[in-house]
């Protein structure tokens, strides 16, 4: 049987990211690739500002969002190429730790 690696601090960052059910629902607001202020998105969850850019600070750090800066304005948008990059390294991770058993297979 093969050991999988542990899974790498980004991909833990990642995990960590979706874990709330907040940061869950600011990621919701980047459907069809939306740009927000952290205003925006403290208006559209009904969080103080500070709170919002708490919990966007960690979904950056998870690889969910990515941000620009104009003048002083910092706009958010979901970071497809990061959040794949992820996805695929957790699932080469549970497909390691947890392969699937012919039961699972479809059936013809």
């Amino acid at each position: 049987m093969t050991t999988p690696t542990p899974l790498d601090g980004p991909t833990q960052d990642f995990l960590k990211a979706l874990a709330s059910e907040t940061r869950q629902q600011i990621l919701m607001l980047f459907v069809g690739g939306q740009e927000l202020t952290v205003g925006e998105i403290a208006t559209a969850c009904g969080l103080g500002q500070s709170t919002a850019s708490e919990q966007l600070a960690i979904l950056r750090r998870g690889g969910l969002l990515t941000s620009t800066r104009h003048g002083k304005l910092v706009r958010y948008r979901a970071d497809s190429t990061a959040i794949n990059a992820r996805i695929t390294d957790l699932q080469s991770y549970l497909t390691c730790c947890c392969p699937p058993s012919p039961a699972d297979a479809p059936t013809p």
